[in-house]
């Protein structure tokens, strides 16, 4: 679901406030993507979206129609937020195997610093993606993510700095497994190994060994 700003809303919520419909739904976006990081669709509570936000289940209706639409929603606006920051890191301005370099140092840091992304992540994947599914947006949302990959590293094939023949969007996952795990696991992996995965020394050292297995792995 893309939602758009309403032409016309109620004129005040609940608590009796003039309606401002764009602060209004990020107000309820920013409240929903947490909800949900933490109970996941099945276990948040509209109610509870609608008390911390001081507004009416009614309203968040009127904007999202449904919980299943809020969620959604709270998906995609997750998703558009990484890939606005990611689009600042001005990949193309720097040599090839800077910008990879930057680019996974970008991921890591990213996904340690927003557990709720990686949280509403695999809360999808045991939806099995059905609602992620239903997004006109998400696939738009994941090319230039995608294409900044391929020209980075197009750049460094022709400059015989990376090797050829790799699929950008293995790159690409490859990247996004090795941080994801360093925040989706943290807690089981902290606790079987005895090693606090947020610890900023273990951090540091965990963020340099990751730039390195990739750019080992495209090195030519």
């Amino acid at each position: 679901m893309n939602q758009s700003v309403p032409s016309a809303v109620p004129a005040s919520t609940a608590t009796g406030r003039t309606n401002d419909p764009a602060r209004t739904m990020a107000n309820i976006l920013e409240v929903a993507i947490a909800e949900f990081a933490e109970k996941g669709l099945a276990g948040a509570r509209i109610d509870e979206i609608a008390a911390a936000t001081q507004t009416s289940k009614r309203m968040i209706y009127y904007y999202f129609e449904s919980k299943e639409g809020l969620y959604l929603a709270a998906l995609e606006e997750s998703y558009r937020r990484m890939r606005e920051i990611e689009s600042e890191q001005h990949l193309d301005d720097l040599e090839p195997e800077a910008a990879l370099r930057r680019l996974v140092e970008f991921t890591f840091d990213h996904h340690a610093s927003h557990e709720d992304y990686i949280r509403l992540v695999i809360s999808e994947n045991m939806n099995r993606g059905q609602f992620l599914a239903q997004s006109k947006s998400i696939q738009q949302l994941n090319v230039p993510a995608i294409s900044a990959i391929h020209r980075l590293y197009e750049r460094g094939v022709a400059g015989g700095i990376f090797r050829p023949g790799l699929d950008p969007i293995d790159i690409h996952a490859s990247i996004s497994a090795l941080t994801f795990f360093n925040v989706s696991n943290r807690h089981t992996f902290g606790l079987i190994f005895k090693r606090d995965l947020t610890a900023p020394e273990v951090k540091a050292q965990r963020r340099a060994s990751i730039v390195d297995m990739v750019l080992r792995f495209v090195r030519a």
